[in-house]
């Protein structure tokens, strides 16, 4: 999938990848037509551990999410990979790990750990050279066509000119897409998007650091890709929320059905007459009356 990952960010069209916290939301995204999917650390952390995007999360959980998205869906997975989960050696294993999930793109980014959001105050960043070399073991560490995505996270407290900087060494280390977090002005997209000689990534996180444009206005800046990192675990924290209210208040669901996705379309979402043609055709000891479900 890197390779196909790579022919289409050379398109014109800048390339839309929603952020998925789990496999369902990963189905719905690409069952909506996006062309790819953003496997989100913010998202898996609250997914997983009701917990915030501070570091939580291990090398091993996250590759495993990873592995489960990439199971489900047809589609290139990108993921987020946090700081690689440690030193370089580290790296080493987190690639091959992320690799043999299937992951399309690798993320990892040049926190210091325990790393936090790129849209929290509270982050710093490792040396330049620690990163570089990071970077350079997950080059070398990589056995098939799977992608690296740089990203900084110096634009806070160092400023747009060192984050500029840290892309272009992080470029030179064998970076193929780079991601400055955190930019704050339009005006601060225009020069990202014209100082590297690789695709590059705009973050659109609500309620965050960054404008929000359209994927428009971002291909119209010079932007390669986009992700819409967290937008789901937003509005099913809020749906969920709502719903709970009502059936507190209320003591039924009844009035809120009309919010929910029917029980047949839900089971089609999950292709389930895959496994009832399964069933069917190999002896599974089950005899089930498949028009009604029963």
């Amino acid at each position: 999938m890197g390779t196909k990952l790579k022919a289409r960010l050379q398109q014109k069209n800048i390339l839309v990848a929603p952020g998925a916290h789990d496999v369902l939301t990963a189905k719905i995204i690409e069952d909506t037509g996006f062309e790819a999917v953003y496997m989100t650390g913010y998202g898996t952390a609250a997914s997983m551990l009701g917990q915030p995007d501070v570091g939580l999360l291990t090398q091993v959980e996250m590759a495993t999410r990873a592995r489960n998205i990439v199971d489900r869906v047809n589609i290139p997975v990108i993921a987020d990979a946090d700081t690689g989960f440690g030193n370089a050696v580290n790296m080493i294993r987190t690639t091959r790990l992320y690799e043999s999930a299937g992951v399309a793109m690798m993320q990892i980014e040049d926190q210091v750990a325990p790393k936090k959001c790129g849209h929290m105050l509270g982050r710093d960043v490792v040396p330049l050279e620690e990163m570089v070399g990071k970077i350079q073991a997950a080059c070398d560490a990589r056995r098939g066509d799977m992608l690296i995505m740089a990203r900084t996270d110096a634009r806070t407290n160092y400023g747009l000119e060192e984050a500029i900087k840290r892309g272009k060494a992080y470029e030179k280390a064998g970076a193929d897409v780079l991601f400055i977090e955190s930019v704050e002005t339009e005006e601060e997209m225009r020069v990202v998007t014209s100082s590297f000689n690789v695709p590059v990534l705009a973050n659109m996180l609500e309620h965050g650091r960054t404008p929000l444009l359209s994927a428009g206005r971002l291909q119209d800046i010079g932007y390669n890709l986009v992700i819409f990192c967290v937008s789901s675990v937003y509005a099913e924290a809020r749906a969920v929320s709502e719903l709970m209210k009502t059936l507190k208040r209320e003591g039924t669901t009844e009035n809120f059905i009309k919010y929910m996705i029917p029980f047949e379309e839900f089971n089609q979402l999950l292709n389930l007459p895959e496994i009832r043609a399964a069933e069917e055709k190999y002896y599974t000891g089950r005899k089930a009356d498949y028009e009604n479900n029963k």
